[in-house]
């Protein structure tokens, strides 16, 4: 009897061993077969993030989102001739081979800072609920000092004037070191499916008065048309037009 109930024990104790070891071996199984499925999640994870960054100017994107939730937060600017300010701060990936501020991302700059211009006074909202448009037509940009990498400096966007079909916006900016303005851009915003003055007294919920146009405007404004009958002349539309 003795002995029976040792050979039992011994069975359950054998057994109970073999079915601890076949589950741990079990286990071990499926977790490998989870980190297997892990691994390939995340290289088509990568793969596919490497591939939109290839094809696709994401930064961009993420730098007009982070702008919009900036600007949504803050207090609107009722005066719509007002200028504003945003800061900005010269990184790696705005250099060029000289070591300075590349001159192309001075114009990528101007684009978030009017972006920010227009969510806090209202223009863009207002444009978007009367199903207009504000597309660049034309830009120019002087370059006077260069901006160093690490050098702070501020983008100061302000409406100038505008007509009947486009806003016309200067940029400046000015380094925080001294306050110099590195350069200045003028940027005419045509208004597509509407018109500035429409814009405007939705906004304001009256008419505003365009204030007179600085002479350097002025001679801007007669470039643009020169320029531009100069292009219709050359590819005959001026002749078809008539």
């Amino acid at each position: 009897m003795n002995l029976l109930i040792l050979h039992t024990t011994t069975t359950c104790h054998f057994t109970l061993q073999f079915e601890t070891k076949y589950v741990r071996i079990g286990l071990s199984q499926n977790t490998c077969s989870y980190l297997d499925c892990s691994r390939e999640m995340l290289l088509l994870v990568l793969g596919a993030l490497l591939l939109l960054f290839c094809t696709l100017d994401v930064w961009y994107f993420l730098r007009g989102a982070y702008v919009f939730a900036q600007a949504w937060f803050q207090p609107r600017v009722r005066d719509m001739l007002a200028e504003q300010s945003i800061d900005g701060t010269v990184l790696p990936h705005d250099l060029d081979y000289m070591g300075h501020m590349n001159n192309s991302r001075y114009l990528r700059e101007c684009d978030f800072a009017r972006f920010h211009h227009y969510m806090r006074n209202g223009l863009f909202m207002a444009s978007w609920k009367l199903g207009a448009r504000l597309v660049v037509g034309a830009s120019t940009i002087r370059y006077r000092r260069s901006l160093a990498f690490r050098e702070a400096f501020e983008i100061r966007t302000k409406i100038v004037g505008w007509d009947e079909k486009a806003f016309y916006i200067e940029q400046r900016f000015v380094s925080k070191k001294d306050g110099f303005v590195s350069a200045v851009m003028l940027c005419r915003q045509n208004v597509v499916h509407c018109s500035p003055e429409s814009i405007l007294e939705f906004v304001c919920k009256r008419k505003i008065d365009c204030p007179d146009f600085p002479e350097d405007l002025k001679h801007w404004i007669s470039f643009i048309s020169a320029s531009s009958q100069a292009l219709r002349a050359e590819s005959g539309l001026e002749e078809k037009n008539k």
